[in-house]
């Protein structure tokens, strides 16, 4: 069975999330992976993948997950129901997302995970942003933001295909994601 996690794109979508949120002019709207200088890898396009069940957590921990799933080059998610629960390219959506915490992260970028996949606007906020996702890319982790549909998946191993439409630059890449149970 597939699932789409990507977010379905509208020009009402496109304009409501404009409005709040200047950079998704440049390539970041919908479910997509900020590139930060990078080019994504083809063999990411197929990736063993699971997705943690973290609904209603503002800050993710390492003990809110079993990091024991947690492997190298896989497609790691995390559920929290955000995207569902305020609705995608609004003020609050941008500004008061959930995160995940510095160490979160720094676990993830060591176990050398691919893709992190979130169903809100970035792992971090603000003026925390932009670094965190550099310093992921960096170290070869790209972070899939804007996804949606993750409840009907959530806790099974799945395969997850990720195809970022072919730009050049720019910032953001724009992403189809369906996962396979």
């Amino acid at each position: 069975m597939f699932v789409d996690l990507s977010l379905k794109i509208t020009g009402e979508l496109i304009k409501s999330s404009a409005d709040n949120e200047k950079k998704v002019l440049s390539g970041h709207y919908g479910t997509h992976f900020d590139v930060m200088n990078k080019e994504f890898p083809l063999e990411y396009l197929e990736r063993n993948g699971y997705i943690f069940d973290v609904s209603g957590l503002e800050e993710i921990r390492v003990n809110d997950i079993d990091t024991d799933r947690i492997k190298s080059d896989m497609f790691i998610g995390f559920h929290t129901g955000f995207i569902e629960e305020i609705g995608y390219g609004n003020a609050r959506y941008f500004h008061e997302h959930p995160v995940l915490t510095r160490e979160l992260i720094e676990l993830l970028v060591a176990r050398r995970v691919s893709i992190i996949g979130i169903d809100f606007a970035g792992v971090r906020r603000h003026e925390e942003h932009t670094p965190t996702d550099q310093y992921c890319a960096d170290n070869g982790v790209f972070i899939v933001e804007n996804l949606c549909n993750m409840k009907e998946v959530t806790g099974k191993e799945l395969v997850v295909y990720t195809f970022p439409l072919n730009y050049g630059n720019s910032s953001g890449l724009p992403c189809r994601v369906v996962a396979k149970i």
